[in-house]
């Protein structure tokens, strides 16, 4: 299993869309999320919203067996769960671009095993 967690900065004047975006995906959205997840070969994912004096973050943490194709999946995916996601969180919340190559892997310091 591996590990991996990152933080993603939110857009300024951001916030509140980007809390509307993480309910729906836990309510309405659920079961596309789910599935999507599953695509993924995700088996945790958690996300915190982080206010800090440098802006509002989201931090995220994943595991999966391989989680570091995970990103790059989500940014080239074509289900429209995954297309709904890229653009309406990834790119219009944190301004993420998608033929960036995705984050490098993060060292761990303290506790991931």
């Amino acid at each position: 299993m591996s590990h991996y967690a990152f933080i993603a900065p939110i857009k300024p004047g951001k916030v509140d869309d980007w809390k509307d975006r993480m309910q729906e995906m836990t309510t309405t959205r659920a079961a596309e999320m789910q599935a999507s997840r599953q695509r993924f070969g995700l088996e945790k994912e958690e996300v915190w919203l982080q206010h800090t004096p440098m802006g509002d973050f989201a931090v995220v943490y994943l595991e999966a067996p391989e989680v570091e194709g995970v990103l790059s999946k989500m940014m080239t995916s074509q289900d429209p769960f995954d297309s709904w996601f890229r653009d309406n969180v990834l790119i219009d919340v944190h301004g993420m671009d998608p033929s960036a190559p995705p984050p490098p892997t993060n060292e761990a310091i303290l506790g991931a095993r």
